[in-house]
């Protein structure tokens, strides 16, 4: 049962048009929308993983949801009662916060938190990196989105089996085989590519169109 708009849907029908050799991954993308939407719809947030490239992305992904993508996102439309808030206690700058700040959908990506990662690599277990950071940050009611061309790579299936403890929504990213992370996820979606530089070259219009339909659903009209 779709939970989305008509006009979230038509997105995602745009980027299949787009890239069509991504029809079989038809059922991972709508699936993958309804899991994220809901999870911010609940009051959750999307935690993005990856290495190298991926890493990348994960950042990439949590620019785009943090701030205005393609739409406006208006904080006194948006966010009322913070600038009700403003005025009482800042009216000088409540104006300025107006004209600047952006209602977010709330997104952490865990792949730039240097000095938290050297440390526990160095001291603890390099191949937990992401899961201790899940396991800092992460609540029932969040989506990890793991991003791995293999769906192999331990540090990012260690942060997809704490999540699950958690009790944490899994989205994947991967490439054709899927690997162990296809079979973690709650919703999975495979590209038709095998090589890593291929399966990025689809990775990144469809995490762009993850990021236009949540905005969508959440400050469109």
């Amino acid at each position: 049962m779709i939970k989305i708009k008509t006009s979230t849907i038509q997105i995602i029908n745009n980027v299949i048009e787009r890239y069509p050799a991504l029809e079989d991954c038809r059922g991972g993308l709508f699936a993958s929308m309804e899991i994220i939407c809901e999870g911010f719809r609940g009051g959750g947030k999307l935690i993005t993983c990856g290495n190298g490239g991926s890493a990348a992305d994960a950042m990439h992904i949590v620019g785009e949801l943090m701030k205005g993508f393609l739409l406006p996102r208006k904080i006194e439309k948006f966010n009322p009662e913070f600038v009700k808030r403003a005025h009482e206690l800042f009216p000088v700058d409540v104006e300025f916060f107006k004209a600047n700040l952006q209602s977010a959908l709330p997104a952490v990506s865990l792949v730039g938190e240097t000095s938290l990662i050297t440390a526990f690599a160095n001291d603890n277990a390099a191949n937990l990196i992401f899961a201790q950071q899940v396991f800092g940050l992460g609540k029932r009611g969040d989506v990890l989105l793991a991003i791995s061309t293999s769906g192999n790579s331990d540090n990012v299936l260690f942060a997809v089996e704490v999540a699950k403890v958690i009790g944490i929504k899994i989205v994947a990213m991967t490439g054709r085989r899927g690997g162990r992370l296809r079979h973690l996820s709650d919703a999975a979606i495979c590209v038709p590519a095998d090589s890593s530089y291929t399966i990025q070259e689809f990775h990144l219009p469809i995490y762009h169109m993850i990021c236009l339909a949540a905005e969508n659903e959440f400050f469109g009209e």
